[in-house]
């Protein structure tokens, strides 16, 4: 599974990646070997997933010794990886639970003890196959839950939906349903129910299994209700995970061709400077003069091309904006003489604190709006408990981690409409681009910096804006330091890409949209329908089945 994010093309394999996991938990003899493989596999995943966070490394251009700095970079890729195999771990635990709950119907019980051969409403030959079928429910839905629960934690990047992005557009799409919990439960599913296909098999050709209080011994050739039933069972498992597999990709494939309208009443030429400025320098005097001088070249040029606003990365002028209006800057004075809006990145202030903030600033000068970065990164731009390890960590790293975040219902006015707008980290909460545009947000703008990763952080985050454009149903502009960035339209289609690490201009148009998909109006409402589908299931098969005991 951790080959499968981008920059990789192996996102075929993420169909398939869970099945051993899920075959090593449902045949596991207890929680703590159960919760020992989740652990394992989920350091497979997110460790190699995220390994990019190592690329922090050096940050010798900081002041930051080599030892300390390859420290910091290690803590960091630790403390992911484990925060994400943490939760593979506790599904796998909630797959032992339910393994050790005897699914024993006290009504079934009494009438097997006074006529063993008395029928129930569900055969017993059909008991194994519901099953399957309702394991596969139940873990779908918890592994849909964790990932929400952990959607609401600072930490959060590489769900299973990622792993199909930028590459598989068409099963995107079913994030404009429930978001990109939609796409996770598909996953997981078919999943299971590839892996319930072969433990089916295996059960009926191990040779004993529990029917409630009776442990029934046997050979192949003389089950209670024949080998070939367990084939039959573990064949029709795998025609269903198939069909799953075409039917909700064909579902992905009618969402995606659904045409995109294009109103030239709508239509906005937007310019993107991606200035690359390395963070070796950024923050010095030196990125400072490079800065001024490529955004303001790179603003008189795209104006001249007749864009009807420009978009700058995340703090592209590394300095607070008022100074900037305050001291007539260069890039300010541009401003003035072109009469282009302008969405600039830069620093603003909130009392005694920064911001990560981006400026909707007019032709005339005047600075209309202000977005202020929600998802700060921790350690990077805060310090979780600060209070207890604010000391601890300013011995190990220089790195002013001191920003305030803006509130979370602030909204973008912009004199085209509402925008819905994302800062770098934002890319990874769907919620956050979710609440915009349920409020009215017409477009997307992400502004991102990346220069301090390695090349496969800048791909992702790409994924990651894909997906939100897909499931808001919006055209996306992104702008960011080094490299990617790119015009995404609603479908997910990538109009344009920048190259890494250059100097880049580009003009696109996009178009404001008003359009609600269904996760924009509802939400993530997968998640409870799954797992009170199999909260029921989980009651009925109990009552009326003939008290088989999952192992």
């Amino acid at each position: 599974m951790g080959l499968t994010p981008s920059p990789t093309e192996a996102w075929p394999l993420a169909w398939i990646a869970l099945v051993p996991l899920w075959f090593i938990v449902v045949r596991g003899q207890s929680i703590r070997g159960n919760a020992l493989s989740g652990l394992i596999w989920g350091i497979g995943y997110h460790g190699l997933a995220l390994s990019w966070i190592t690329g922090i490394h050096p940050m010798d251009w900081m002041g930051v010794p080599w030892l300390a700095s390859i420290a910091i970079a290690l803590f960091c890729w630790i403390v992911i990886t484990l925060w994400g195999a943490l939760l593979v771990a506790v599904w796998a635990i909630g797959i032992s639970i339910t393994q050790s709950i005897k699914w024993v119907s006290t009504k079934a019980t009494q009438q097997r003890d006074i006529n063993p051969d008395i029928n129930f409403p569900i055969p017993t030959q059909n008991y194994f196959l519901l099953t399957s079928c309702l394991r596969v429910l139940i873990g779908t839905g918890l592994w849909c839950a964790i990932e929400t629960l952990w959607s609401m934690s600072p930490l959060y990047w590489s769900s299973l939906a990622y792993t199909q992005s930028p590459h598989n557009l068409i099963i995107l799409h079913l994030g404009q349903l429930s978001g990109p919990v939609t796409v996770t439960a598909a996953i997981v599913a078919v999943n299971g129910l590839i892996a319930e296909s072969g433990l089916t098999l295996n059960k009926f050709n191990v040779g004993s299994f529990n029917l409630g209080s009776f442990n029934v011994e046997s050979d192949h050739n003389n089950l209670p209700y024949g080998n070939a039933n367990g084939k039959q069972h573990s064949t029709l498992l795998g025609i269903i995970a198939i069909g799953l597999l075409i039917s909700l990709h064909l579902l992905g494939w009618l969402l995606y061709s659904q045409p995109i309208e294009q109103s030239k009443d709508a239509a906005i030429k937007v310019g993107i400077i991606q200035g690359n400025i390395p963070n070796e320098i950024k923050l010095y005097s030196a990125g400072w003069r490079r800065a001024i001088k490529g955004y303001t070249t790179g603003y008189q040029t795209l104006a001249d091309q007749k864009v009807d606003a420009v978009l700058t990365p995340e703090t592209a002028l590394p300095f607070l904006w008022e100074e900037q209006v305050r001291n007539v800057s260069s890039f300010y004075s541009e401003i003035l003489d072109k009469g282009v809006l302008v969405w600039v990145g830069g620093y603003g202030e909130r009392g005694r604190s920064l911001t990560n903030s981006l400026f909707t600033v007019t032709g005339t000068g005047e600075t209309l709006s202000r977005y202020d970065k929600v998802k700060l990164v921790p350690l990077g731009e805060y310090i979780p408990f600060e209070e207890f390890l604010g000391r601890l960590i300013d011995r190990l790293s220089p790195l002013d981690a001191h920003l305030a975040p803006g509130k979370p219902d602030q909204l973008l006015e912009t004199p085209f409409g509402q925008a819905v707008v994302g800062i770098c980290y934002e890319s990874a909460f769907p919620k956050h681009f979710r609440y915009q545009a349920a409020a009215g947000g017409q477009f997307i703008l992400t502004a991102s910096n990346n220069a301090h990763y390695s090349n496969t952080m800048p791909a992702q985050h790409h994924a990651q804006d894909v997906m939100r454009s897909i499931e808001t149903d919006r055209w996306t502009v992104r702008a960011t330091n080094t490299g990617y960035s790119g015009i995404v339209d609603p479908h997910g289609k990538t109009v344009w890409l920048s190259g890494i690490n250059t100097y880049e201009l580009h003009a696109d148009t996009i178009y404001r949209r008003q359009t609600q998909t269904l996760y924009v109006r509802w939400g993530n409402w997968l998640t409870p329908v799954l797992l009170g589908l199999g909260g029921i299931g989980w009651l009925i098969l109990g009552w009326f089945g003939v008290g088989v005991e999952l192992e």
